[in-house]
């Protein structure tokens, strides 16, 4: 057999060739190890973007959680101070006190200039 017969017959690699590292050592791997070195790195830019999404998207979700319960908390506060400001509950309060304080029963004048 010729040289140019023995180097197109390829044989098929064994997992033995691959596991030993015999494919690193290819023509094909060779000439292309930029392109594979490229691909490598895409990938792992990728799956890194995806993780901090994910972790990004955790965060907005706990932080629209808290945010729910702040809403509520201030409702809450908002209707226990407004029923504190009624003016019947502050007469009663002054009167608890005993806080000799009353409404005046004359009609209030603006005065303009």
């Amino acid at each position: 057999m010729t040289e140019s017969k023995k180097t197109k017959k390829k044989k098929k690699p064994s997992l033995s060739h691959i596991f030993g590292g015999g494919l690193l050592t290819e023509d094909f791997v060779i000439r292309q190890s930029k392109l594979l070195i490229l691909i490598v790195f895409l990938i792992i830019v990728f799956i890194s973007n995806r993780y901090y999404c994910m972790k990004k998207l955790t965060e907005i979700e706990n932080l629209k959680t808290k945010l729910q319960e702040v809403k509520y908390e201030n409702l809450i506060i908002s209707t226990e101070l407004l029923s504190h400001s009624r003016q019947s509950q502050i007469e009663e309060r002054l009167a608890n006190k005993g806080i000799e304080l009353r409404l005046s029963k004359a009609a209030v004048y603006e005065i303009h200039k």
